[in-house]
């Protein structure tokens, strides 16, 4: 109206159900769904409900000491552990991982660090793809390799 164009909306990065604050430190595994903002440190695994498109997002002063699997994934704080990203992974300028980072499509901020692999997988990451790819990894290889023994030939 008016001349004026009509303005989309920024996309909201999504709406945080629970919070775990600065003083708070939590000791095991914490599994959730929707929004979770860390503030605190969390000492365990911090797991996605599969098939959600749940969003964690870890501040500068959050910490979390334990792997990372869910879909959406914003880091601006310490995480020592892996990260699964399946969707859409954030590193802000303050973001620390150490560890190995899996990701669908990745952000990363001038300053951000990983001390780690950076590994970009094309199909979604999730529990089950990890469990999958942990198996595949440990299975026995019974691979035959034949090269030259010591006179030059081929060894048979």
């Amino acid at each position: 109206m008016f001349g004026k164009k009509a303005q989309k909306p920024r996309r909201q990065v999504g709406h945080f159900d629970t919070l775990i604050s600065r003083k708070t430190t939590v000791a095991g595994d914490v599994h959730f769904s929707g929004g979770l903002h860390v503030d605190g440190c969390i000492r365990g695994r911090v797991v996605a409900e599969e098939g959600s498109e749940a969003v964690l997002r870890l501040s500068e002063i959050g910490e979390i000491e334990g792997d990372i699997v869910a879909p959406h994934v914003i880091i601006n704080g310490t995480v020592h552990g892996d990260v699964y990203a399946s969707a859409h992974l954030e590193l802000a300028a303050k973001a620390s991982i150490h560890g190995n980072v899996y990701y669908t499509l990745i952000e990363m901020a001038m300053g951000a660090q990983v001390n780690g692999n950076l590994v970009h997988q094309s199909e979604p990451v999730g529990l089950l793809g990890q469990q999958a790819s942990v198996q595949a990894d440990s299975a026995p290889r019974s691979e035959a390799v034949t090269g030259p023994d010591i006179d030059g030939e081929k060894a048979e």
